[in-house]
């Protein structure tokens, strides 16, 4: 793994496609300009729509659209790795979209796409989430690698499955978009990422919606960088913003180091 400076943008996204994109194209200006080379936008970063069937109606085909031409043209403009969150894309469902995770170069060019595998389901009473409703599962674990380090994908509810992350074998960053609730992500948000990166011995880059939508949802917010060691090298409460962290391979080397645990493995 090289060092490098990494950036994790909260956003409060709305039913809005453009204004979405707008926000984030401004977020990810000033992480660029601020010297991130890696910057990742949250879990359904271009729309949080009034009805969880309203990302079907602006569902791009694999390759192109709106959302997934800003990626493209937003990191060859910056010169940046470019990581976009979830968009939703056709599925093999007519009713359904694949919530998929893009990555691009810094010559914009796509390097990776990861679609979400668990669908999150909840239901207190107060509170019910299915997307299993309005999303098409994927079935593939997902990695890549750059320059600075071979890197996973995983997707919010993901984080609850640790046996995702161990079977793509070591990496170095793992990036989690998410859209966390607020009653879930104040009780199991933080110490999710930091025993995931602790038990990893990896870096964790989580950007997440953060806050109330026009909608009415809440999201948790609290997009962090974690690293190695379990230590948060930078964390956003609420509201839009940049959440910005040097992520040292010399952090890494020496953590794998003194505690070869990847190496002790078993099972």
């Amino acid at each position: 793994m090289q060092t490098l400076t990494a950036a994790a943008i909260q956003i409060i996204s709305t039913p809005d496609v453009a204004q979405n994109l707008a926000t984030a194209g401004r977020l990810i200006a000033e992480a660029a300009e601020r010297g991130a080379t890696l910057i990742a936008l949250p879990e359904y970063f271009a729309i949080m729509g009034r009805d969880p069937r309203d990302k079907i109606a602006v569902r791009e085909p694999d390759g192109h659209g709106p959302i997934q031409d800003f990626l493209a043209q937003t990191a060859a403009r910056h010169g940046i790795w470019l990581v976009g969150g979830t968009a939703p894309l056709v599925s093999n469902v007519d009713h359904k979209v694949r919530n998929s995770t893009l990555v691009y170069n810094p010559a914009g060019e796509r390097v990776a796409r990861y679609d979400k595998i668990h669908l999150f389901g909840f239901d207190n009473g107060d509170e019910k989430f299915a997307e299993a409703d309005t999303i098409e599962p994927g079935q593939d674990v997902v990695t890549f690698d750059a320059p600075f380090g071979r890197v996973g994908l995983a997707v919010c509810y993901d984080l609850r499955f640790p046996e995702l992350f161990r079977s793509a074998g070591p990496v170095d960053i793992w990036l989690l978009p998410s859209a966390f609730t607020a009653t879930t992500g104040q009780a199991h948000w933080e110490p999710l990422i930091r025993a995931r990166a602790i038990e990893n011995q990896c870096f964790f880059i989580a950007p997440g919606q953060g806050g109330l939508h026009a909608t009415g949802r809440e999201t948790h917010g609290h997009s962090m960088i974690v690293d190695p060691w379990g230590v948060i090298l930078a964390q956003q409460d609420k509201g839009d913003g940049v959440v910005l962290a040097e992520l040292k391979a010399s952090q890494q080397d020496r953590v794998r180091r003194i505690l070869p645990a990847l190496q002790h493995r078993m099972l």
